[in-house]
């Protein structure tokens, strides 16, 4: 797959080495040109120079065949906006962008971008956000059999309880995060646009929630 990322910093040259070795294509966007030295001699992927938010520049990345876009510059005004052009204008579905004020997170989520505030921050968080579910678990036991893993729902299943969620899934739903606050739900809680739904499930049928959840909720 294909991945773009907007700024070259520690965080972001970290991120294109991480997706690189997974085997995806990368192209890592930044205004200067020596923070491509973060990079490396042994990274083959394409390095553009400009404003992470310039369609022109955009589309020199290679957006239009972008899985995912994630903004981790030092702006926080520029991560949005560059967020936001990705996701409106090019019709990136997966995009992710660094904050620096967490309280502005739940004004961003509202706009559907997944944000992660900088003293939280982590690039595991970020694939988590990029990649497809199952890739990087958000925890593992030590015995490799039970996963914690944040996984993505069809917007069908808007409306409907987590105990439906949890019946479909056969797993169980350790918490929800909702305009970037964290709780931990009952059977009667329902699912809304924009939540992000944390699974705890056998390794084995991890695969199989995330096609279940994926699709529409199942008609009894």
């Amino acid at each position: 797959m294909h991945f773009v990322i907007m700024g070259c910093g520690r965080v972001g040259a970290s991120l294109a080495r991480a997706l690189e070795r997974r085997g995806h294509e990368v192209a890592v966007i930044d205004q200067d040109e020596l923070s491509f030295r973060r990079l490396g001699s042994g990274f083959e992927g394409h390095r553009v120079l400009g404003v992470g938010f310039d369609r022109d520049t955009l589309r020199e990345a290679r957006i239009g065949d972008a899985y995912a876009f994630a903004a981790v510059s030092s702006g926080d005004n520029s991560n949005i906006l560059a967020a936001r052009v990705a996701r409106e204008k090019f019709g990136v579905e997966n995009v992710v962008a660094r904050i620096y004020d967490p309280g502005r997170a739940e004004i961003y989520q509202r706009l559907g971008i997944p944000t992660v505030a900088t003293v939280k921050w982590t690039s595991d968080q970020v694939l988590r956000r990029l990649l497809p579910q199952g890739h990087v678990p958000e925890f593992t036991d030590p015995s490799g059999k039970v996963v914690l893993a944040e996984i993505p729902l069809a917007e069908a299943w808007i409306g409907h309880r987590v105990a439906e969620i949890e019946e479909a899934s056969s797993g169980r739903v350790a918490y929800v995060s909702r305009l970037g606050v964290g709780f931990i739900p009952d059977a009667s809680t329902v699912y809304q646009a924009g939540d992000f739904v944390h699974l705890v499930l056998a390794r084995d049928d991890l695969a199989a929630a995330e096609r279940v959840l994926d699709a529409a909720p199942p008609t009894h």
